[in-house]
């Protein structure tokens, strides 16, 4: 492989990373109007600039840098963007196509290096582990075509881990054979020893560090680079016991999935500097590797096509055979096709340590680097063929009445009265936005008075809520109004621009003849019937474990019944995390149906409660990383009982350190009609066979609770 010119036409980094933006800049511009993906463009244009191409740039250490940072950071990607909760639904179907995938290019790969090849058993099983091993390089498509959660493209992530893990083990044991002469059972097992070790070790470091770390700094960019930095190390040290970098950024992703919801602004951050320059870099780094003048060798072009042959019905079959099992279609066999066709950095690796050991020859290693570019190209064109179709059926499959789903409106108002807790109720409000539908939302900050230091608060307000919402790509329109009051101005808004929902903060209690909600709140619950939220979170709420609900007796006849639902649905879904529903048996199916209805794929979870005060008793069960969600009743609507008067008292007392979420639902009016449903994903987790029993139980618990305030009541009297 002589090379026309040895010295790259640009040397110099300015012009280097120059020439790079263009490239990532105008590749997809020229070729989305030609229909192709623009993966292809970024390794035509790597193969066309790089050593082997006309020689513009040099693939040095920048690229190589960058290249395994782009590997790292798409693998993250993709773990981090699983919906985890239909990536348990998926396990198994994905355990069986790991395995498939895994297994038959390791037999037709061996096969075939034997009988066609003339290479020894040794040496056609390095090349078995080439052909199981492959690169998720087209699942920024999927991404585009957002069908990440889709079961084919989930079954097709499960099935990259379990190959790429077994064709390193594979890997391992042959290079053992080869330079020990002997197969050592004993270094395999201390391998996935070490494996296992690795695994246990993070699942119990990285929530913990992550959750305290997430609770202490709330900057954006710190937790951008925190997040950088346990992906990086999860990488190293899966590089430190034998394995495949890949794996731990993979890995890392997974772990960190529940800290980052896809609505948050850090998700929006990771996913645009990713996209826009290390997955780009990567790209064009792999089309530096290839060198397309191995196609002139006859001998060459040979054994590549073999080789070619086997890497793609190796990878065919397994998707073929996966989709008859599982019942999928067509489409889903070429999206899972299309992801695991592509043969990159792992292939490389593979032939090139063969190579250095002597087991390989130059004519394999070219040919190696041709499968490496066809498969590359062919691998990103499969899967936009697909998608498209796969997108449409899982549209229709959903969308049974997508009509109501998209005509659904929704206007949410949000109050800020000052910077400092503009973000955490904007953050809350982009969590819960419908997506299905048209959300409007707005910031709203109310003075009534006309001093430059009032305006200066006022701008200073909307502004931390207008770029709390930029950053995590949502429009918010910013309102500045200034009225007699901030209960009349928020009314005015809410009928000028057909507010459905209002967001507050909870009022601080200036004193002790002060109310809990305080005297703004209250007016406004008596001056609208519309939805009104008020939050008050000590931590963010991407570290919240659990959602508590406490539901009133016949809250399931209110008019706005499924409106708060789907919102905390909406809400659970982002954060990752479970929600258990505190309610009457009679609430449970409806709850059930809605959730059901709308597809949110959560896990919810029910206790059963038996009187009307039964939130007092959450208090002992409600944990400082819970959020407490208490469904509200105004006087005189249905839900409403005389035990609701002494709420706010109850929870300033029981409930001071806990996070909040009261949700006044939507009252008179017409509601929409409640279906009902018993989930089998669902479960009911305090289910005593006796009613009776049940109160006995009850009485107990306010008696430990009297118990517990009578003793904090005598150990202040000391103390004074």
């Amino acid at each position: 492989m002589v090379l026309l010119n040895t010295t790259p036409l640009v040397t110099q980094p300015v012009q280097i990373f120059f020439i790079v933006l263009v490239i990532i800049l105008f590749t997809p511009l020229l070729l989305n109007k030609l229909k192709i993906p623009h993966i292809i463009g970024m390794i035509v244009a790597g193969v066309v600039i790089g050593p082997y191409g006309f020689n513009v740039l040099d693939n040095d250490s920048s690229f190589a840098i960058f290249g395994q940072v782009g590997l790292l950071y798409l693998m993250f990607l993709a773990g981090l963007e699983i919906d985890m909760y239909h990536l348990r639904l998926n396990m198994r179907r994905g355990l069986l196509f790991g395995v498939l995938t895994l297994v038959i290019p390791l037999v037709l790969g061996v096969l075939t290096s034997v009988w066609l090849l003339d290479l020894g058993w040794l040496t056609s099983l390095l090349l078995g582990a080439m052909y199981a091993s492959h690169t998720l390089i087209s699942y920024p498509v999927v991404a585009r075509f957002g069908i990440t959660k889709a079961p084919a493209v989930l079954i097709a992530i499960v099935g990259t881990i379990i190959a790429v893990i077994g064709a390193l083990l594979v890997l391992a044991a042959t290079v053992n054979v080869r330079r020990e002469g002997a197969f050592d059972m004993l270094a395999l097992l201390i391998l996935i020893a070490k494996l296992a070790a690795w695994c246990v070790a993070l699942l119990y470091i990285y929530p913990r560090a992550t959750r305290r770390f997430f609770k202490s700094h709330n900057d954006k960019v710190t937790q951008y680079v925190f997040v950088l930095a346990m992906v990086f190390f999860a990488a190293w040290t899966a590089q430190l016991i034998g394995l495949e970098p890949v794996l731990g950024a993979f890995f890392a992703g997974l772990l960190l999935n529940r800290y980052v919801p896809p609505a948050s602004s850090l998700m929006g951050s990771i996913e645009f500097v990713g996209n826009a320059l290390f997955i780009p870099y990567f790209l064009i780094s792999v089309g530096m590797m290839i060198n397309v003048r191995v196609i002139a060798n006859v001998d060459t072009l040979t054994v590549a096509g073999i080789m070619l042959a086997v890497a793609i019905v190796s990878k065919w079959l397994p998707a073929f055979i996966a989709c008859r099992i599982n019942r999928l279609d067509s489409s889903s066999e070429g999206v899972m096709f299309g992801l695991t066709a592509a043969h990159t950095a792992v292939a490389l690796a593979v032939v090139s340590l063969g190579y250095n050991l002597g087991m390989l020859d130059t004519r394999i290693l070219n040919s190696t680097v041709l499968v490496i570019l066809v498969t590359c190209a062919l691998a990103p064109i499969i899967t936009a063929a697909n998608a498209p179709k796969l997108k449409v059926k899982l549209l229709a499959a959903e969308e049974e009445d997508g009509v109501i789903r998209q005509t659904r409106v929704n206007n949410t108002l949000i109050t800020v009265a000052n910077p400092a807790n503009a973000v955490p109720l904007v953050d809350l409000a982009v969590l819960m936005r419908n997506d299905r539908g048209r959300h409007s939302m707005f910031a709203l900050h109310v003075r009534d008075d006309n001093t430059k230091s009032a305006k200066n608060l006022t701008h200073a307000s909307l502004e931390a809520a207008r770029k709390a919402g930029a950053a995590a790509d949502v429009q918010i329109e910013t309102l500045e109004r200034f009225d007699l009051n901030t209960v009349t101005g928020v009314l005015n808004v809410m009928e000028e621009r057909d507010i459905t929902e209002v967001i507050l903060g909870m009022h601080r209690r200036a004193g002790v003849i002060d109310s809990f909600f305080g005297n703004k709140v209250e007016k406004l619950l008596r001056s609208t019937n519309k939805m009104v939220l008020i939050s008050r979170c000590f931590i963010p709420l991407n570290t919240v474990t659990r959602i508590v609900v406490w539901v009133p007796y016949r809250a399931q006849y209110e008019t706005g019944f499924s409106r708060w639902v789907r919102g905390l649905a909406r809400l659970t879904r982002q954060l990752g995390c479970r929600i258990i529903f505190s309610c009457c048996a009679d609430a449970q199916p409806l709850i059930r149906g809605v959730i059901y209805r709308e597809n949110y794929g959560i896990r919810c979870e029910f206790n059963t409660l038996d009187s009307d005060d039964d939130y007092v008793l959450l208090a002992n069960k409600v944990l400082d990383d819970d959020l407490f969600v208490i469904i509200g009743a105004r006087p005189n609507s249905v839900s409403y009982t005389s035990s609701m008067s002494e709420m706010p008292t109850f929870l300033q007392r029981y409930f001071a350190h806990n996070n909040l979420l009261i949700v006044y639902p939507e009252q008179f009016g017409e509601g929409p009609a409640l279906t009902s449903f018993v989930d089998p994903m669902s479960s009911d987790i305090a289910a005593l066979p006796s009613p009776l029993w049940r109160r006995l139980r009850n009485v107990w618990r306010r008696l430990a609770l009297a118990r517990r305030s009578l003793r904090n009541a005598i150990s202040k009297t000391r103390k004074n």
